[in-house]
C-alpha cells in the first residue's frame, strides 16, 4: 500500500474511534443520569424509574465495545512486558505486531459472532423484559465498534509506522 494510502487510513482509524470513544462516554453518561434518577426517585419520592438495571447492563455493554478501538488505537490493553524486557527492540517491535494482528483476528470473530447474533435477536424479536428493549439494538452498536478495532490491529500489525498514537509509557508506582 502506498504510504499516502496508508497515513490516510490511519487518520480515517483516528478519526472513527475517536467517534466511538465519544459515544461511549454519551452512553456512559446517560447510564448516570438513569441512575441517578432512579436512586433520587427511590430515596426521596419513594418510586424508581422502571428499568434501570435492565438498561444499564444493555448499555454498558454497548458502551465497553465503543471504548476498544480508541483503547486499541492509544495501545491501552494490559502489556505484560516481563517475558521481553531484556529483548531487542526488533524483537519487541516484531511480538507488538504478532499481539496487534492476533487481537485483529480476535476482534473480527467477536464482531462476526456479534452480528450474527443482532440478526438472530432481530429475527426472534428478542426484547429486554422491564422495558421492551429490542436486544438488536446493542448488537448493532457493538458490532461496528468491534470490527473497527480489528481493523486498527489490523494496521497496526502491518504498518506500525503509520500510527498516529504511538504506545504511552506508563510508569507504575509501588
Amino acid at each position: 500500500m502506498a504510504p499516502a494510502l496508508a497515513q490516510g487510513l490511519a487518520r480515517w482509524l483516528d478519526r472513527l474511534a475517536r467517534l466511538c470513544a465519544l459515544m461511549g462516554g454519551g452512553l456512559l453518561m446517560a447510564i448516570l443520569l438513569v441512575t441517578c434518577a432512579s436512586v433520587i426517585g427511590r430515596n426521596l419520592l419513594e418510586r424508581s424509574l422502571v428499568g434501570d438495571f435492565e438498561f444499564t447492563g444493555l448499555a454498558c455493554g454497548v458502551a465497553v465495545a465503543l471504548f476498544m478501538p480508541w483503547c486499541q488505537l492509544r495501545r491501552g490493553h494490559i502489556l505484560v512486558d516481563f517475558f521481553t524486557a531484556r529483548a531487542s527492540a526488533p524483537t519487541v517491535a516484531w511480538l507488538d505486531r504478532c499481539g496487534a494482528l492476533l487481537l485483529a483476528v480476535c476482534m473480527l470473530g467477536l464482531a462476526w459472532r456479534v452480528a450474527v447474533g443482532g440478526l438472530n435477536a432481530y429475527a426472534n424479536f428478542s426484547t429486554s423484559m422491564l422495558l421492551g428493549l429490542p436486544h438488536w439494538w446493542v448488537y448493532a452498536g457493538m458490532a461496528p465498534a468491534l470490527a473497527l478495532t480489528a481493523l486498527i490491529g489490523l494496521h497496526q500489525a502491518l504498518w506500525p509506522q503509520r500510527l498516529l498514537c504511538p504506545p504511552q509509557a506508563q510508569a507504575v508506582s509501588p
